[in-house]
């Protein structure tokens, strides 16, 4: 049985999760009526429902696959469990990730290498903090440099008291920072990222050239954001990502910025959906997700399709002609 949201007077299909992650809604063929938001993380919206189920469709492309991950263990999260009011504590400013956070990073790159998913990704986008760009670079970057090509290393050695080699830039993906995927700002100084010309020296070859001031203006020592306002800054996100090119999009944030994205996303879903998309993330937990441009904010072509009729002749199909048929062969 569907259930109804009274607020859209929709009505929403049974749910299912495709084997590689990306979340699938069986729909009726009945009429459709979609919700207003933007971007759908595959979620058919249904006005009506008989008893035939049927596949979904949409031009490729006009979807992005998004691989999001949170952070893997920070020195914050280790102490914050312990007691809350470190959250609070000068000592874990810009936390940085614990051995046991770095043994995750392996897996989780063990795990994307494994699947084929590495040579997938065409652009890395991280947030600015030090927690965040470890595991991005860590799980993403590049292998041991080669004789005779000289390229910025991703991350400097040691980086964060990290106690790690450097990592390379060669043979991966660009990577790209953006503050818009930031945890919550303000009071928890775990959240308040360095100065930019800092972070240039520890990460060479992440792009930082979209953050537009060295320090960090958007972080209030007085202030919490609000969780509406971290879910608004979400949604800001996904519609810039539609600016980018790139279809497969890796995203290493935090908890709080994805628990109230994909949550803003949930309200109109299949109570299973919901709670699919918007339970918490582990650290370094990865899942994969679409999302679709219904907007047309998207201006790149198909890339895959084909015309047809190259050489171009004669191909009138058959059922149009016999739709065809009957007027041509009217008497006057």
């Amino acid at each position: 049985m569907a259930s109804k949201n009274p607020k859209t007077n929709t009505y929403f299909s049974s749910v299912s999760l495709s084997t590689h992650g990306t979340l699938c809604l069986s729909s009726p063929s009945s009429h459709v009526k979609l919700v207003s938001f933007s971007y759908i993380l595959l979620f058919w919206v249904i006005a009506e429902m008989d008893a035939t189920i049927s596949p979904g469709l949409y031009p490729l492309h006009r979807c992005k696959t998004l691989h999001l991950v949170r952070h893997a263990q920070g020195v914050h999260n280790v102490a914050g469990e312990i007691d809350h009011a470190a959250y609070s504590s000068e000592e874990y400013f810009d936390a940085h990730l614990t051995p046991l956070g770095w043994q995750q990073v392996d897996h989780l790159r063990n795990h994307v290498h494994e699947t084929g998913l590495s040579k997938k990704v065409d652009l890395v986008i991280v947030s600015p903090l030090l927690r965040t760009m470890q595991t991005a670079v860590g799980v993403f970057g590049g292998e041991g440099y080669k004789d005779g090509i000289e390229v910025p290393p991703l991350m400097v050695a040691n980086a964060g008291q990290s106690d790690r080699p450097e990592i390379s830039s060669l043979n991966c993906p660009p990577f790209v920072a953006v503050e818009l995927c930031r945890e919550h700002l303000g009071v928890h100084p775990c959240d308040r990222r360095r100065s930019i010309n800092e972070y240039r020296s520890l990460f060479p070859a992440i792009d930082f050239s979209l953050i537009e001031n060295d320090d960090d203006v958007l972080w209030k020592a007085d202030t919490r954001e609000k969780n509406e306002e971290v879910a608004a800054r979400g949604l800001k996100f996904l519609s810039w990502l539609w600016t980018r090119k790139e279809k497969e999009i890796a995203i290493v944030t935090h908890s709080g910025f994805l628990y109230h994205t994909l949550s803003a996303f949930g309200s109109d879903c299949h109570p299973s959906v919901k709670d699919e998309i918007c339970k918490h993330f582990a650290n370094c937990e990865l899942r994969s997700v679409v999302i679709i441009d219904r907007s047309m904010m998207g201006s790149d072509p198909a890339t895959t399709n084909y015309p047809g009729k190259i050489p171009s002749g004669l191909d009138l199909p058959s059922d149009v002609a016999d739709e065809k048929l009957p007027d041509e062969g009217k008497v006057n």
